[in-house]
């Protein structure tokens, strides 16, 4: 059985600002705010949050499948997916509509200012996984994409007993208190950092305690601290991995979440999937682009032992890599 990721295809406009943009924002102006930073570098690159997590997942040996609408535009993209070795027949091109597209500017000290355009991706509403034929995933993650599509996929995989992960992130703000009511009890995962919980918490009115009962596994990370989940009665703490550089923050938790589930389809200890991720997210951490990172999985397992110590389950890896070879 596939494991399905349902969310955006994007192309990534990333640009640097050589200054810090709190230098420029004046609080007693906030009402009239207006403002525009002269970025001083520009690349585009391949992203959205479900071709991001498939790739981390394939250089670990996984091959997800990827469930997305993208606009006549995507071409290049395909082939380049294939390229890496990833499915792109589940990925639908809309006539009349571009890919959509992410402009970020990311300033000296790591700070963001972003625009999406949600292009084809406002298209996938209109596809559910039974008229694709994936009902018989072992897992589907529902991972940032048009707000109504994540309710209903939510809803379809409870209504046909299809294990799920919800991932709202980046559209947290677009979600309200009811969207995730429906969409987040019965949840095999749900993912936030700290403040997207925060944001659930808020909207629902749920306390944490709450939040876990109603999923089987919480998987709260918390930056430079690493993270922690929550599974039963468990609370697993996970440090986070050093990176030796930090190039650009993007992508970072989209390379955690694909490292997690690479580990967790290989049949790995939840501890062992944290720092999996934690380590993935340092990866994209060192480079610019959210799938501009490369590494072997033997290369990935030498790193992961010189941080966190040696580890027999993470043969496991290599079993997975050996089989899609």
């Amino acid at each position: 059985m596939s494991f399905v990721i349902t969310g955006s295809v994007a192309y990534d406009y990333l640009m640097r600002y050589p200054g810090r943009f709190r230098d420029h924002i004046l609080p007693e102006n906030l009402d009239s705010l207006s403002l525009s930073f002269l970025a001083d570098s520009m690349r585009r690159e391949q992203g959205g949050v479900a071709a991001n997590i498939a790739y981390t997942m394939r250089l670990l040996g996984e091959s997800p499948v990827i469930l997305a609408t993208v606009g006549t535009d995507f071409g290049d993209y395909r082939r380049w997916l294939e390229a890496q070795g990833l499915r792109t027949d589940q990925i639908i091109e809309i006539a009349g509509e571009l890919t959509a597209t992410f402009f970020v500017s990311t300033d000296l000290d790591h700070n963001q200012i972003a625009n999406f355009y949600t292009g084809a991706m406002g298209h996938a509403r209109h596809y559910s996984l039974a008229d694709r034929g994936l009902t018989g995933a072992s897992l589907v993650l529902i991972s940032p994409n048009d707000p109504v599509a994540m309710l209903n996929y939510a809803q379809e995989c409870k209504r046909l007993q299809i294990p799920f992960a919800y991932d709202p992130s980046q559209q947290i703000a677009r979600l309200s208190g009811e969207d995730l009511s429906a969409s987040i009890p019965g949840a095999a995962y749900l993912l936030c950092n700290e403040y997207e919980l925060a944001m659930v918490q808020s909207k629902t009115g749920w306390t944490l305690e709450e939040i876990r009962r109603r999923v089987e596994t919480l998987v709260l990370t918390l930056g430079k601290r690493g993270s922690v989940i929550y599974h039963g009665d468990q609370e697993i703490a996970v440090p986070a991995a050093t990176p030796e550089r930090i190039d650009d923050p993007t992508g970072a938790g989209d390379a955690y979440r694909g490292g997690f589930f690479a580990a967790r389809m290989a049949g790995l200890p939840l501890a062992v999937c944290g720092k999996v991720g934690a380590l993935c997210g340092v990866y994209a951490l060192e480079h610019t682009g959210t799938t501009a990172h490369r590494f072997t999985v033997d290369e990935f397992i030498r790193r992961y032992e010189a941080h966190f110590g040696p580890e027999a389950s993470l043969a496991k890896l290599r079993a997975a890599a050996a089989l899609v070879s």
